[in-house]
């Protein structure tokens, strides 16, 4: 019996299917992100954006749920009248600066640096990624879904995507720019590991593949495994490597490895990028490494929520109020160009979402121009050091009840940290618990926007401090709530 189509609120499907908006997208369980639950949301995301002509750009990353959850949103698409321009498994940077190049909406599934048991869906309106106020309509929506025809076949790839995405650095970088470099790419299952080790080599620079697999790695360039540093430094060991690349599963955020197979912290490689492009703004999130005032290298740093929607509108801001060159970057690496970058005659096009091939190329040309090493670059900044990890199936109403009373109470947060910092001098609750300590050390605690975690960043005088800060940090959480 053929089912009748239906009423469906968004926010009743967020209620019941648990999949809803975190700091970038849509995202849940795999298992809970059905048929209707992607063809609704795509449905509400169309008629956010009043979508009623034309095409629209649908990408995946490498997870194995992506290709089926694409067909539910190309399905949704098919269903409002419009054509499905299909540009297959690409890096979430190349679907959003295809999209942007084009005047055209955007829909990428991708869950990012999550584990593989869980996915995702962003989205992009005509002039880039979509805004906090977008995500708030298209969770208000009521959206009709059919009964049946919620899932098509993916349509043949179109492949403009990609080569768009590769002339944009083709054209800013001098050609040969790596040449002589010796780099090894840790390219496990992320989307960019054919397209990225095809730009470097076409750079000039000898590419080595290591750890590529078929199956999901879910890597986090904000808390790197520690199996992942010990490999890195094997790797740089054994190949001789002038540095060791890689990125997340959707390739919006770096990881950058010097000779030694230390991976830089994602702060630091955008404050590097930042300077090599010669901004002049800089926009990043709350939980930054403060080396990015402390090094005087900008005219305007400003400071938002985590998450890229709040980095974007930051940007926005100072590009109305005339600051020049505006870009903008998260402490995982991951960089946005609000305007137009001019250097030694080259332009680069901004690209207003989270990027992970810009600063590897930048720091990578950085330390050819500068006839050193990659580990010398960060030696050029002020010494602050950050480390960040997580405690993860940690409830999220576990984090805000914690957080709450460790902000009204300072002999609550003397009590947690006794005996491992200074005593508290004063707190930002811009996003989480931020707590500025007697003897210039940070702690920041904050719920995780993607999933049930719980993250911990510290900043310190030494990279050792900083990660000792963490890992006593979260837990001493864990013994709070009696883990």
């Amino acid at each position: 019996m053929k089912k009748s189509a239906q009423q469906i609120s968004i926010q009743s499907l967020m209620d019941a299917s648990g999949v809803r908006f975190g700091t970038s997208g849509a995202r849940g369980l795999v298992a809970d992100m059905s048929n209707e639950v992607c063809f609704a949301y795509t449905t509400a995301f169309l008629k956010a954006i009043s979508a009623s002509s034309g095409r629209i750009a649908l990408a995946t990353d490498l997870r194995p749920s992506s290709p089926e959850i694409a067909a539910a949103c190309a399905a949704a698409i098919e269903h409002a009248g419009l054509g499905v321009d299909y540009c297959g498994a690409v890096p979430t940077p190349a679907l959003a600066f295809y999209a942007q190049t084009q005047g055209l909406p955007g829909v990428m599934v991708t869950g990012s640096h999550i584990p593989f048991d869980r996915n995702g869906i962003k989205f992009y309106g005509a002039a880039g990624e979509i805004t906090k106020a977008d995500e708030a309509s298209i969770s208000g929506a009521v959206v009709t879904v059919p009964g049946e025809g919620l899932s098509i076949a993916l349509p043949a790839v179109n492949r403009a995507a990609s080569e768009l995405y590769i002339a944009r650095y083709l054209q800013f970088f001098p050609a040969q720019c790596l040449a002589g470099m010796r780099l090894g790419f840790y390219e496990h299952s992320s989307v960019a590991r054919d397209l990225l080790r095809d730009l470097l080599q076409r750079l000039g620079a000898t590419v080595v593949s290591l750890g590529r697999t078929d199956q999901f790695v879910p890597i986090d360039t904000e808390a790197v495994a520690e199996a992942d540093i010990e490999q890195a430094r094997c790797w740089a060991a054994e190949h001789g490597f002038d540095a060791i690349i890689s990125t997340d599963g959707d390739a919006d955020r770096p990881l950058l490895g010097d000779e030694q197979g230390n991976w830089l912290r994602g702060d630091l490689v955008g404050v590097l990028c930042a300077q090599y492009l010669g901004a002049e703004a800089v926009v990043t999130t709350v939980s930054c490494n403060t080396a990015v005032e402390l090094c005087q290298s900008f005219k305007t740093v400003r400071r938002t929520r985590i998450g890229s929607p709040y980095v974007i509108e930051g940007i926005e801001q100072l590009i109305q109020a005339g600051q020049g060159q505006v870009v903008g970057f998260e402490p995982n690496g991951g960089f946005l160009v609000g305007t137009s970058m001019v250097k030694n005659g080259r332009e680069l096009a901004p690209l207003m979402t989270r990027d992970a091939v810009l600063p590897i190329l930048c720091l990578l040309s950085m330390a050819r121009e500068n006839g050193g090493q990659v580990s010398d670059l960060a030696k050029r900044l002020p010494a602050r050091f950050t480390a960040s990890d997580r405690l993860q199936s940690f409830p999220t109403e576990t984090s805000h009840r914690i957080l709450a009373e460790l902000a009204a109470s300072p002999a609550a947060v003397e009590a947690l940290l006794g005996g491992l910092a200074g005593k508290p001098k004063g707190q930002d609750q811009t996003d989480g618990l931020r707590l500025f300590l007697e003897n210039d050390e940070i702690m920041h605690f904050r719920p995780s926007g993607n999933a049930p975690e719980l993250r911990c960043y510290a900043e310190a005088a030494s990279q050792e401090r900083a990660g000792f800060l963490v890992q006593e940090g979260l837990q001493r959480m864990r013994v709070r709530v009696g883990g």
